[in-house]
């Protein structure tokens, strides 16, 4: 086979065998839905790009795309008197179902959320094959080709990028001088609260939806700006601060007090720099702790969040968690399923993970005078986190899906969570 798996991607073959580690992403084309036409347009594509005919040796950690003709199984669905909860279940729906784990598959499952007038068109892909903006570029040219654009089609996607040893020859440097940075890490772990995962039972994952209008999204990014610290911070911040009650009061005074999130990290330019074409998946992460202290201010939460980033991204610090993988990897065959169901909750505990994608930047970057359309998306949780939060930017604002893990939290606990956080967000101050 043609195409090695990297190490990000190895240890998302290890998750997928607890429960399936799927993505979805879900863009909304103006325009009235044509079934048979949306369904040749998708299969086009497919063809067009290469991403057919997909083989999968899980042993050998290969794959390879052999060609030929797509064949999509377009589910339609009426979108009803509430189209956001329909979205909402149709992606929690797509989130729980398997792909096929090796041999010849199809990667990918689409549907249409019919309103009428518009319709939402979602993808569901196994996570293994792609990272979000992978798909950002696949679902761009499939609507541009749906709906007649005259941008130029982007040239077919390269779709056998290198592994993960370039990335670490590539980086040598910072991957050496980061080896040092594995004591605080240890230290970090020991002092985390762990997250309940009950025996490790129950890993189906629900769904909730929320957005942050344009309006506010923008005294959102101001109020980053003025205060020193990244978009990506501050809602780092305000999800520490909604999530603290959740974690509980037990934990003041005890060795482990802090909470940790996982933030997901694109090491494309890193390993390909220059390279926006290549379809496939380029993904590491970094881990933050805070003892997030009753009372403390907003503004000195996310700015001692911006400290712990900020020496993250200068010393690439992301590498490390890929060493991580890799030992986790050889641990991970020794152990038995229950075990492996409860090995990161306990090694390497994280209560919420958070995947940042600016869909606006990406779709410009296509296509500089289309703005994006709504657009939502929604990560797996697997086995590391709880809760995860896929942070959307499109031209509509700031698009927040959550994923969480029902042994964990009810959907009662999400929507509290999810209200706070948009009410901490609409009160930033201008």
């Amino acid at each position: 086979m043609k195409g090695k798996l990297n190490l990000f991607q190895a240890t998302m073959l290890r998750w997928r065998d607890l429960h399936p580690y799927n993505a979805v992403h879900v863009v909304r084309i103006d325009v009235p839905l044509d079934g048979a036409r949306l369904r040749a347009d998708i299969e086009q594509e497919l063809a067009r790009q290469g991403l057919t005919g997909f083989a999968l040796d899980v042993a050998r950690r290969r794959y390879e795309y052999t060609g030929g003709a797509a064949h999509v199984d377009l589910r339609r669905v009426a979108a009803g008197s509430n189209p956001r909860a329909t979205v909402q279940a149709e992606i929690e729906r797509e989130l729980n179902a398997p792909f096929a784990r090796e041999g010849r598959i199809e990667p990918f499952r689409f549907f249409a959320v019919d309103a009428d007038a518009s319709f939402q068109l979602g993808v569901a892909y196994d996570h293994v094959v792609a990272g979000g903006e992978a798909i950002v570029a696949l679902l761009k040219c499939i609507v541009d080709r749906h709906c007649g654009s005259e941008a130029a089609p982007a040239e077919p996607p390269e779709r056998y990028p290198p592994t993960y040893g370039r990335l670490f020859r590539r980086q040598a440097g910072f991957a050496l001088r980061g080896l040092s940075s594995l004591r605080g890490t240890a230290a970090s772990l020991r002092k985390s609260v762990r997250p309940r995962f009950p025996g490790g039972r129950d890993p189906r994952n629900a769904v909730a939806l929320f957005r942050v209008h344009a309006q506010d999204f923008a005294r959102f990014g101001g109020t980053a700006k003025a205060w020193g610290v990244t978009r990506n911070d501050l809602l780092i911040a305000i999800l520490l601060a909604a999530l603290s009650p959740f974690v509980g009061e037990a934990r003041r005074g005890q060795r482990r007090h802090e909470i940790a999130v996982a933030s997901i990290v694109n090491v494309r330019n890193d390993l390909l720099p220059g390279n926006d074409a290549t379809f496939g998946q380029f993904l590491s992460s970094f881990r933050l702790s805070h003892p997030v202290p009753v009372g403390i201010p907003l503004r000195q939460l996310a700015q001692d969040i911006h400290a712990q980033t900020g020496r993250i991204k200068r010393g690439k610090l992301y590498l490390q968690t890929l060493l991580v993988m890799r030992i986790g990897g050889a641990l991970w065959r020794f152990l038995s399923p229950r075990r492996r169901a409860v090995f990161h909750a306990k090694s390497y505990p994280v209560w919420v993970g958070i995947t940042p994608l600016d869909v606006s930047a990406l779709w410009q970057r296509a296509d500089g005078n289309a703005p994006s359309p709504e657009y939502w998306r929604v990560v797996p949780t697997g086995p590391l986190a709880p809760l995860v939060v896929a942070a959307t930017t499109d031209s509509a604002g700031l698009a927040l899906g959550f994923s969480f893990r029902l042994a964990a939290f009810s959907r009662e606990d999400i929507a509290r969570m999810g209200a706070d956080v948009l009410e901490r967000i609409a009160s930033l101050a201008p």
